[in-house]
């Protein structure tokens, strides 16, 4: 495809998406997942050992590239304020991307432009800019790729590329084999930089988990094999899909089994998908690419029950590209495409994401992060152990030692889910004694030998309830508060012997 030359309209677009979005930092919406990383990252500042407690070796974090550059903001912007620094680069990385993205599918600069902003502004593009996640990293490597690699043939981008995007997320051996089967349908011929780049970053990937951590695939990928897998029928596994995939197909998720939203969306874009194919361009590789991928990704890992909405975010919003194209490329009444596109669709949208991330950052920040401040503050010997779940804001900013539930930052635990999975925490607290549990419920009631053992040995220290966290001076953020309240109850135990 022919590319406009000297056009800034889309690098114009591409400061005015990226400020745009940084509103939203002011929500401190942040993923508790991206506090494992940042904690594994200072655990290799402090410790040299990529960890979670000490001098232990565990891949606590999904991504070690994004651990590596989570260790490199540390060092330059030191520990107490690297986190805003970091969120700016991932959402101009990512913006960066939708820039690539557009040079792809797109001619006219306008409509690159308008093209940018409108993806940028999407739910799933807000949160891979500041949640804190690994995939504006990888969503800039893998629209980097595409355009460098195989837009542009650069082979050295055909090498290099694959072993980044490799090593921030093992599991885009899913990305990179769909543009290779693309590639060789499409082009009928074999490009061996590629061929090379995907199998060094293979090679590279699992070596590096074997020979540093003893492990061939990450250990938060088997700790959640290990807690979550369950036997199900084929029926069963039918059944769950229809009743997960309307929440997490689509960008909004919705209270209930079935989001009828998603549906109307997901035929809306595979008619703009057929449409666009029927066009017969040579942007039709690119969108096969995107679009195989997108489906692929999303039927794979709902049917085996992945239910962390960031495994959706980058095929949400690949599916979502040829409504957009279909739209700007409107040569009659585009303005009112665009305009019911965007009234109809794109600021509910946005309007939902920002309520969410009001909503979520205040359950997250100002409620979760005051329990580990709380223990910061009230425990001075970051020695010493607490049970939880999730390993995220407390274990982060309460500066202790932690034994998660799952087993993503500990894998003693795995070890007694293995021996008994029914009273798999019970046992680890009577064999590891931790000084802290952080508990859902009241430990002091349900089984008696249980309640009996807690009652002896542990004592309550503090209730923690959302209720109390849903206040503010601004009125209109009570409103968003109290409409969508955030968190979970919590009780925590201190052991008295």
């Amino acid at each position: 495809m022919p590319e406009t030359q000297n056009s800034r309209f889309p690098i114009y677009a591409v400061i005015v998406t990226v400020l745009f979005k940084l509103l939203f930092l002011l929500t401190h919406y942040i993923q508790e997942d991206a506090f494992i990383t940042w904690r594994v990252a200072q655990n290799l500042l402090d410790y040299g050992v990529i960890g979670f407690n000490g001098d232990t070796k565990i891949s606590a974090s999904t991504t070690h590239l994004y651990v590596f550059v989570s260790y490199i903001f540390n060092l330059v912007f030191g520990k107490e304020y690297f986190i805003e620094p970091l969120l700016i680069f991932n959402s101009i990385l990512f913006t960066i991307g939708t820039l690539f993205l557009s040079h792809l599918v797109l001619r006219n600069p306008w409509h690159k432009a308008v093209f940018i902003f409108l993806v940028g502004i999407l739910p799933s593009a807000i949160k891979i800019s500041i949640l804190g996640m690994e995939y504006g990293i990888l969503f800039f490597l893998e629209m980097a790729l595409l355009y460098y690699g195989f837009n542009k043939g650069k082979k050295w981008v055909l090498t290099l590329l694959p072993v980044l995007i490799m090593f921030t997320r093992i599991d885009t051996v899913i990305f990179l084999g769909i543009v290779f089967l693309v590639d060789i349908f499409w082009n009928r011929k074999i490009r061996w930089n590629y061929i090379f780049g995907g199998i060094l970053g293979g090679v590279l990937t699992v070596a590096f988990n074997w020979f540093y951590f003893g492990e061939v695939v990450n250990n938060t990928i088997t700790a959640k094999k290990l807690l979550y897998e369950e036997s199900f029928t084929f029926q069963q596994h039918i059944g769950y899909f229809f009743k997960s995939f309307g929440n997490f197909w689509g960008m909004l998720k919705l209270p209930g089994d079935f989001n009828p939203v998603t549906v109307i969306v997901l035929i809306f874009e595979l008619l703009c998908f057929i449409y666009l194919i029927r066009q017969r361009q040579k942007r039709n590789y690119f969108l096969w690419i995107i679009f195989i991928f997108g489906w692929t990704k999303q039927i794979l890992f709902i049917s085996q029950k992945s239910l962390f909405d960031w495994y959706y975010w980058v095929p949400q919003l690949l599916l979502f590209v040829p409504v957009l194209i279909f739209v700007l490329e409107q040569k009659e009444k585009r303005n009112l495409w665009l305009s019911m596109l965007t009234l109809f669709y794109i600021l509910p949208m946005l309007a939902f994401q920002t309520i969410h991330c009001i909503a979520t950052g205040n359950g997250e920040w100002n409620y979760r992060r005051t329990i580990g401040l709380f223990l910061n503050k009230y425990e001075k010997d970051k020695n010493q152990w607490i049970l939880l779940e999730p390993a995220g804001y407390v274990p982060y900013f309460s500066g202790l030692k932690t034994i998660d539930e799952v087993g993503l930052v500990d894998k003693q635990i795995q070890e007694e889910i293995k021996k008994d999975k029914v009273n798999y925490w019970i046992n680890t607290v009577k064999a590891r004694k931790p000084k802290y549990l952080l508990s859902y419920k009241n430990l002091y009631e349900g089984n008696d030998a249980d309640s009996e053992y807690y009652q002896t040995h542990y004592k309550l220290l503090k209730e923690f309830r959302v209720k109390d966290h849903l206040n503010s001076d601004n009125k209109i953020l009570e409103k968003i508060y109290h409409l969508k309240p955030s968190g979970t109850d919590y009780n925590l135990y201190i052991r008295v012997d």
